[in-house]
């Protein structure tokens, strides 16, 4: 009697251990597609971050040829008028 007990017992837990090992698999999965959600979400924000940057540095570059130019202009404008 007791025999059939622990058979009972042993299938019991080999269920149960059977459904854990399923529950992690589960888990795995859900781990992995977020951390590959994440992995993107990041990629995706570190190529805008660059490319703001890159934008504002055409910008100030811009603004700085724009301004050299403008000096450039004033200082040529000023020597002609002395020149006069």
């Amino acid at each position: 009697m007791l025999g059939g007990f622990g058979r009972l017992a042993a299938e019991g837990l080999a269920h149960r251990a059977e459904n854990a090992t399923e529950g992690a698999e589960i888990v795995k999965e859900v781990v992995k597609e977020v951390v590959e959600h994440a992995k993107e979400a990041g990629e995706k924000v570190i190529g805008n971050v660059i490319k703001a940057a890159k934008e504002t540095e055409e910008k100030a570059m811009k603004e700085v040829t724009n301004t050299v130019s403008n000096t450039i202009m004033h200082a040529a404008e000023g020597l002609n008028n002395i020149g006069h």
